[in-house]
């Protein structure tokens, strides 16, 4: 097994690869949290190996975290795109098997 830990900044409106696409191993669990204060409220959108986001999951208001885990969950880029007027940090984990 392995983990992967990583930290962004990403700046307003800009999106960027949280976590690349696992090449010889199978991602089991990933995470991804946005560091802010706990009354801060911004919007962030998640896409599973979509840089155009056609298809993603929101994670808005005071939601700062998301996780997935099991056999089923995307094995491809996940990518993060910040929509809110203010640049945050978000922070990555992955564990592959």
């Amino acid at each position: 097994m392995v983990q992967t830990l990583c930290s962004y900044k990403i700046l307003a409106g800009k999106k960027r690869i949280m976590l690349e696409k696992p090449h010889v191993l199978s991602r089991v669990f990933f995470s991804i949290l946005k560091i802010s204060e706990q009354a801060s409220w911004s919007g962030t959108k998640i896409s599973f190996d979509d840089p155009l986001f056609r298809s993603f999951f929101v994670m808005d208001g005071w939601s700062n975290y998301f996780k997935a885990e099991g056999a089923d969950i995307s094995q491809g880029d996940i990518w993060v795109i910040n929509t809110s007027s203010t640049d945050y940090w978000y922070s990555a984990t992955e564990i592959l098997r």
